[in-house]
C-alpha cells in the first residue's frame, strides 16, 4: 500500500501516511486534498474521464484497485432495484436467467460497455416492476432491522464482558491488597513460624480465587437477555397490524353496557330525545361548525344544565321522611 499515489498530485502513502484516496461514480481516485481543491464549488469534471461529478458523492476508497471500488458501488445501486428472490420465479431456469441479466448489466456499467442502453434497460425494468420492487424493499428492511438487532445484542454482550472484566480486576486488586496487609500484620504479631504463616495465606488466597471464579461463571450464565419483544409478543421492529388473540380473550364474554340508575334527589329531567320537541334547546346557544368538528353538541350542554338545576331540590337530611317519599318519582312538567 506504500506505492499507492494520487493520480493528480502524485502524493504517495509513503510520504504522507495519512493519505486518503476518494472515489466517485466513475471509479477514478483522488486524494482528499485534491477533492477539497478541485471541488470547492461543489461540482467539477473528473481529471481522467471528463465526467461531471459532485463533491457529495465522493467516498473513501476501501479497495486498492479503483475498478473494484467502482464495481462494488454499481452492484449496490443495481441490487437496490433488482431485488427479486428465487421464490419470486416459477422455475429455477427463470431465476438463473434473471441473475445472468443482473451480472451482465453490472459488468457493462463497470467496464463502460453500452452504458446508455443499460441505463434505458434499468429504467424500463423499474417502470415495469415498481410494485414488486417496493414490496421486496420492505422485506429487505425487516431483515436488515433484525440483523441490526442481533448486532446491538452482541455489542451489549461485549460491553457487559468488558465491565465484568474491569470489576474482576478491581476486586482482585482489593483482595490482593487485603491479603498482603493481613499477611504483614500476622508476621509482625504472630508467634507462629513465618513459613507456616505464608503457606496458610497462600492456601486461603487460592481458595478465594477459585470461589470468585465460580461466582463469575454463575453470574455469566444467569445474565438476563435484553427484552426484544413487547408483552403482546410483537417484536420492536415488527410493523404488522394483525395481532392474534389469545384463547382466553376469544372465550371472554362481550361487555354489555348497563345504564347507571342515579338518585338526583329531585324531579327527573326530560328525556334527551325530547329536548328539541319540548323547546328546551331554544334557550341554548347553537353549536358552531368548529365545535361540531370537535365533538361538542348543544343538546349535551342543555341536558347537563337542566340536570344540575334539578339535582338536590328534594334533598332532606332524613331520607325516610314522608316529605321525601313519592317526590323522587315526580317528572318535571
Amino acid at each position: 500500500m506504500d506505492d499507492v499515489a494520487c493520480p493528480r498530485c502524485k502524493t504517495t502513502k509513503y510520504r504522507n501516511p495519512s493519505l486518503k484516496l476518494m472515489v466517485n461514480v466513475c471509479g477514478h481516485a483522488l486524494c482528499d486534498n485534491c477533492v477539497e481543491l478541485l471541488f470547492v464549488k461543489g461540482s467539477a469534471v473528473c481529471q481522467e474521464c471528463g465526467i461531471s461529478l459532485r463533491r457529495v458523492n465522493f467516498r473513501v476508497q476501501m479497495f486498492e484497485d479503483p475498478q473494484v471500488e467502482k464495481e462494488v458501488d454499481i452492484r449496490k445501486r443495481i441490487l437496490k432495484d433488482y431485488n427479486r428472490h428465487e421464490e419470486d420465479f416459477e422455475t429455477l431456469r427463470d431465476y438463473n436467467d434473471y441473475l445472468e441479466e443482473v451480472e451482465e448489466i453490472i459488468y457493462n456499467l463497470a467496464n463502460n460497455v453500452d452504458v446508455e442502453n443499460m441505463k434505458r434497460r434499468i429504467e424500463q425494468y423499474k417502470k415495469d416492476n415498481r410494485t414488486q420492487i417496493m414490496k421486496n424493499k420492505s422485506r429487505l428492511t425487516r431483515d436488515e432491522e433484525f440483523l441490526e438487532e442481533l448486532i446491538d445484542f452482541e455489542q451489549q454482550e461485549s460491553v457487559y464482558r468488558k465491565q465484568k472484566a474491569l470489576e474482576e480486576q478491581r476486586e482482585e486488586q482489593k483482595m490482593k491488597t487485603k491479603n498482603k496487609e493481613a499477611l504483614i500484620d500476622e508476621l509482625m504479631f504472630s508467634d507462629a513460624p513465618a513459613g507456616e504463616i505464608v503457606a496458610t495465606h497462600a492456601a486461603v488466597h487460592s481458595k478465594q480465587l477459585s470461589e470468585s471464579g465460580k461466582k463469575e461463571t454463575i453470574s455469566v450464565t444467569t445474565k438476563p437477555r435484553p427484552t426484544t419483544t413487547f408483552s403482546t409478543g410483537i417484536k420492536f421492529w415488527q410493523s404488522d397490524s394483525f395481532v392474534p388473540m389469545s384463547k382466553k380473550e376469544e372465550e371472554a364474554v362481550a361487555y354489555k353496557y348497563e345504564e347507571v340508575d342515579r338518585d338526583l334527589c329531585g324531579p327527573r329531567p326530560p328525556a334527551y330525545s325530547d329536548l328539541e320537541s319540548d323547546g328546551y334547546i331554544e334557550n341554548t346557544r347553537s353549536t358552531t361548525e368548529q365545535e361540531k368538528a370537535a365533538g361538542f353538541l348543544s343538546n349535551v350542554a342543555c341536558y347537563r344544565a337542566i340536570e344540575e338545576a334539578l339535582c338536590g331540590l328534594y334533598y332532606c337530611s332524613n331520607s325516610s321522611s314522608p316529605s321525601n317519599v313519592g317526590l323522587q318519582s315526580m317528572d318535571i312538567t
